[in-house]
């Protein structure tokens, strides 16, 4: 259930409930104004109409100052509170980092399911809504792998390709989906069931669009750059020369990550978008390891710790045994569950959330999250021993979920 919304919370869904999704028309006025909560104080909607906003947001605004307004806007967040577990504004020590170096980053997200899955590894398979029955397989098995590893498998909720991948990574209760509407609908309708069993097995849906929402067209490019965003890789299972998902392929070869392609036929129609992206550049696959491998993530650490650890209580004292089962019992308590549940403690949530995948100094930690070094270095033992965090070569980085 969705905890009592803060005063940021409702100030960010104020000015995006005004300016209809607009993201230039919402960081002009944050940037104009200095805050989200400036820019929807009443004292200062008189200064919207010199900002050459569009017509549609004064209209807009006009509109939200009357009592038929007020009491519309009221309904809004009515149902915002029916239809959402969580909130994530730019503010927040939860809201995605991945998202935060792009100009077009949402400032605001509605969802419900798992939150922190979003602070995990990602893998974003996406496709045709029409795949021939070999793609759909692939892109099930490539799903099912990634998620085995400890990857999240991130699609777009629709038809084929997406639908696939979602099935495959619920196997082990790995995926999430970004939707093109509002969390009250399900677009396409026939996969209420699958986004049930997506929120039901640890899974996360998530939104930029308010509630009401419609899915038209335009929305999808937009819901596109955020499940690239989200990744550290974008998978084509299968593509035509028009279809959609290369336009995911294109928001993530603009946002520098890695674009990998699975072929097929030379004379298969299904498979020659990918075809056109491997001669662009993307990576050839034929497995998912290999996508694990091009990633070169720390992927086998916590594995072998615990092997090594097992190995260790095998031969030292039962006192010492004890010591180290008590350590290993507060590793797992953030380990998946039966149904993968991550759970990070909220006082380390910030800090986790700005470890990356690559490395990062104490120094550079310390300029970031304005802590003193007893406190951050505290934190990076509890991450630790939580097996959420490694050290190499000096530098701090995350470690997932293990499988």
């Amino acid at each position: 259930m969705l905890n009592p919304l803060s005063e940021t919370q409702v100030s960010t869904i104020t000015l995006w409930y005004l300016v209809q999704h607009s993201l230039s028309s919402f960081y002009k006025l944050e940037k104009y104004f200095g805050t989200v909560s400036q820019a929807v104080d009443p004292k200062n909607f008189s200064q919207w109409s010199t900002l050459a906003l569009h017509k549609n947001h004064l209209e807009r605004l006009s509109e939200f100052q009357t009592e038929a307004g007020q009491q519309k806007f009221k309904n809004l967040i009515q149902d915002i509170q029916k239809h959402t577990d969580f909130i994530l504004t730019l503010n927040q020590p939860d809201y995605p980092t991945q998202l935060l170096p792009y100009t077009n980053k949402p400032p605001i997200l509605f969802g419900q399911g798992n939150a922190q899955a979003l602070l995990q590894p990602q893998i974003a398979i996406v496709g045709s809504r029409k795949p021939s029955t070999h793609g759909r397989q692939v892109a099930y098995d490539f799903a099912y792998y990634l998620s085995d590893q400890g990857f999240y498998v991130t699609s777009g909720l629709a038809e084929g390709i997406d639908e696939a991948a979602h099935q495959g990574a619920l196997r082990h209760n790995r995926t999430i989906a970004v939707m093109g509407t509002g969390l009250d609908q399900t677009y396409p309708s026939l996969h209420q069931q699958l986004r049930q069993h997506v929120i039901a097995q640890s899974g996360t849906i998530i939104t930029e669009f308010l509630p009401g929402t419609p899915p038209l067209q335009q929305h999808f490019p937009r819901r596109n750059r955020i499940v690239s965003a989200l990744s550290l890789g974008v998978i084509v299972a299968e593509a035509a020369l028009k279809s959609g998902s290369l336009i995911t392929a294109k928001w993530a070869a603009e946002q520098g990550k890695l674009i990998f392609a699975i072929p097929g036929h030379i004379y298969s129609e299904h498979h020659q978008g990918c075809h056109q992206l491997i001669r662009e550049g993307a990576i050839l696959v034929d497995h998912p390891e290999q996508v694990v491998e091009d990633l070169a993530l720390p992927t086998q650490w916590q594995c072998q710790q615990r092997n090594d650890q097992t190995q260790i209580v095998n031969q030292i004292s039962p006192k010492e045994s004890q010591a180290v089962q008590q350590l290993s019992a507060l590793s797992s308590a953030v380990q998946p569950s039966p149904l993968n549940q991550i759970h990070i403690p909220q006082n380390l949530l910030s800090l986790y959330n700005q470890l990356d995948w690559i490395g990062q100094s104490i120094d550079d930690l310390i300029i970031k999250l304005n802590l003193d070094i007893s406190t951050l270095t505290s934190q990076l033992m509890e991450l630790e021993l939580l097996g959420l965090c490694m050290q190499q070569g000096g530098l701090y980085l995350r470690c997932r979920a293990s499988k």
